[in-house]
């Protein structure tokens, strides 16, 4: 008797497809035998293929936001051969629902929204009340209708020692002391994005208390990184990695400092301390999945707005935020229990 077979479709966010462990996870508990693949944009290879319970990762050659139909058909097409039990839909869109239903996967589960009834079956209704969290959303669609929520794994990324110790001699760097990383970006918006000037500040004061200071991020914050860097001492590799290498280096890293943003929650799978620095988001939707951090959001009166661009024009819910009050959350014995072991942390080498 063949296993039980279901594909999920993945989400279009780093952080919601790390989030999406905790539901693979409900899915292998559930059923020991269950085989789980997952169609997602190739960006999210990295992430998936850390994630030991897929069986297979399948390559959705589609731009976010592009209805393409004649790839999807296509994709569908060779998905009939896989003879599915079920599709998981966790985004909420009708463009992520084409795939499963032209492949004619008997069960398709997802949310109700943009009209999708001909594509899902099984359509389960949109309680933002009692689904409170994004990854409480994802598991409970691994449920059957109705059945309580357990109580929801977290999700983890390993690391090897020698993938660590290979990544810091790709980019010439040494283990010296303990590493903060710095993520000052946000692919959502500038309204999750904690001044530079703060990042900038925090990197002199972690530099001056002992710590060694990566910046962390994609092309988009090349110029970010530099004024970060700028004078502090701090090794700038924005622009210069994959996400691949990212998570690599994160794993690498005692602490890191980020926006609320795709890498935050890799940090918090990772295992490493986070401190999340939360304005227009809320830290109740989509919190770091982890005990081993520290949220910093004010919840000021027009906070959450979950805008993209401050529509106020202030920004006040993270400029209120200063970094004086962030590196008093970074626990000192960080330093302590790294200077007590005998293997060293990251400088660079010039």
């Amino acid at each position: 008797m063949q296993p039980y077979s279901i594909l999920i479709v993945g989400p279009a966010w780093v952080g919601d497809m790390v989030m999406a462990h905790s539901l693979i996870k409900v899915l292998v508990n559930n059923r020991p035998s269950v085989k789980v693949d997952m169609l997602a944009p190739g960006w999210s290879t990295p992430i998936i293929k850390r994630i030991p319970e897929i069986h297979e990762n399948i390559f959705l050659p589609v731009k976010h936001g592009e209805l393409a139909l004649r790839k999807r058909y296509n994709i569908a097409r060779q998905l009939k051969e896989n003879s599915y039990d079920q599709a998981i839909i966790l985004p909420r869109s009708i463009k992520a629902a084409l795939v499963p239903w032209l492949a004619k996967i008997p069960r398709r589960t997802g949310y109700k929204g943009e009209m999708r009834y001909r594509l899902i079956n099984d359509m389960r209704p949109f309680d933002q009340q009692s689904l409170d969290q994004t990854v409480k959303r994802y598991v409970a669609l691994g449920l059957e209708p109705g059945e309580s929520l357990p109580i929801i794994p977290r999700p983890k990324i390993t690391v090897a020692s020698h993938e660590k110790s290979k990544i810091l001699s790709k980019f010439n760097l040494v283990k010296e002391r303990p590493i903060v990383a710095l993520i000052p970006g946000a692919e959502y918006g500038p309204a999750k994005c904690w001044p530079i000037s703060y990042f900038h500040k925090l990197s002199l004061l972690l530099k001056e208390s002992g710590y060694d200071v990566l910046v962390l991020g994609s092309k988009k914050e090349i110029n970010q990184g530099k004024q970060i860097s700028s004078g502090s001492g701090a090794t700038n590799l924005c622009g210069k990695t994959s996400l691949e290498e990212v998570i690599d280096l994160l794993a690498c890293c005692d602490c890191a400092v980020s926006n609320d943003s795709g890498l935050l929650h890799v940090s918090a799978a990772l295992g490493i301390k986070v401190i999340g620095i939360y304005g227009s988001s809320s830290p109740d939707l989509t919190p770091p999945l982890t005990d081993n951090c520290k949220i910093h959001y004010l919840g000021i009166e027009c906070s959450p707005c979950f805008k993209r661009v401050c529509p106020l024009g202030h920004l006040n819910c993270l400029r209120n935020i200063t970094p004086e009050t962030v590196i008093e959350t970074i626990p000192f014995h960080i330093l302590v229990s790294f200077f007590s072991k005998s293997h060293s942390v990251v400088s660079t080498r010039q």
